[in-house]
């Protein structure tokens, strides 16, 4: 890193340099009350930029909290929409970028994460069949 320890702040919205941004974070940091979807942690979690989510809607769907699936894990998540709850989540974070193998373990986790619609329809499919194939 060019420059370790330090943060940046931009204001406004370039869709260049959020792609730069991501591409070149350690830690992407989404704290969504809520959030139906979500992209931007989908864009972290292909770039191998790790994502620290509040545990809600589409981010509890595509994260993987380390701590809790050390295996899969692809990010970290904090259930309580609380500050201790997100401080405590990124303190976890930043331990497991201590240890590069388990660090990298999780990049690559995240960036083999798939959604693409490909897969979604594989088990939309499979989903129908069950429904189908299930008592009536």
């Amino acid at each position: 890193a060019r420059h370790p320890g330090r943060i940046g702040l931009k204001i406004g919205f370039n869709e260049g340099l959020a792609h730069r941004i991501e591409a070149g974070s350690d830690l992407f940091l989404m704290p969504s009350l809520y959030e139906p979807c979500g992209l931007n942690q989908m864009y972290s979690l292909r770039y191998g930029t790790v994502p620290v989510v509040h545990r809600t809607g589409g981010l509890a769907d595509t994260v993987i909290d380390a701590d809790e699936n050390p295996a899969l894990g692809n990010g970290f998540s904090f259930g309580d929409a609380h500050p201790n709850a997100l401080s405590d989540a990124f303190r976890r974070a930043i331990q497991w970028h201590k240890s590069r193998p388990d660090w990298k373990r999780i990049q690559e986790n995240g960036m083999r994460t798939d959604f693409s619609w490909k897969s979604s329809a594989k088990r939309y499919i499979e989903l129908y069949e069950s429904a189908l194939s299930g008592p009536c």
